[in-house]
């Protein structure tokens, strides 16, 4: 890679009182408005009657669908509310993206799941093999694991829209 060009996988490094996901929702506003062809998944919190603060579901940018992220397991419970199925539907929405062309892959985050070698791991390696850049949120904490994945070769952004539209605009040579 020359010194000129962008490495064509980025994540948003962020803290724990990072409001991160109203940012990659306004960015990909932004990159609709541009006509960019998007593929990838983003997450939102879901409103809950019952004060749930990880009911979640998560967006096809491919097609704007929602499906839901989180499963309800009980007021008891403390297992991991991460329903296994709504992940493979997220897996399959990144990989029909890349074969259908999408310009720009954006996957909300490289977590826990991802740290440990699962999650979103493989649609996000798929996405840059295929020549398709990639953004992504790491939390601090996985930014070790997140090196150790990508080799070392991505950008790394602060948690602001400037950085990320700039990052995109540069990646995929658009104004």
């Amino acid at each position: 890679m020359s010194e000129d060009a962008i490495a064509p996988i980025a994540a948003v490094v962020y803290a724990p009182t990072d409001h991160i996901e109203p940012l990659f929702v306004a960015l990909a506003q932004v990159l609709r408005e541009r006509s960019v062809r998007l593929g990838g998944v983003l997450q939102h919190d879901i409103p809950s009657a019952i004060d749930d603060p990880c009911a979640m579901e998560l967006e096809n940018l491919n097609d704007g669908s929602r499906f839901a992220l989180s499963q309800e397991l009980g007021s008891g419970s403390e297992a991991c509310r991460l329903d296994p199925g709504s992940l493979a539907h997220a897996g399959m929405a990144v990989r029909t993206a890349v074969e259908a062309g999408a310009e720009l892959i954006i996957i909300n985050k490289f977590g826990a799941q991802e740290a440990s070698g699962s999650g979103l791991r493989a649609e996000m390696a798929l996405a840059v093999v295929a020549g398709v850049p990639l953004l992504t949120a790491v939390g601090a904490r996985f930014l070790p694991e997140w090196q150790d994945f990508t080799g070392g070769a991505a950008v790394e952004l602060a948690p602001e829209l400037d950085a990320m539209i700039a990052w995109c605009t540069g990646v995929l040579g658009r104004d």
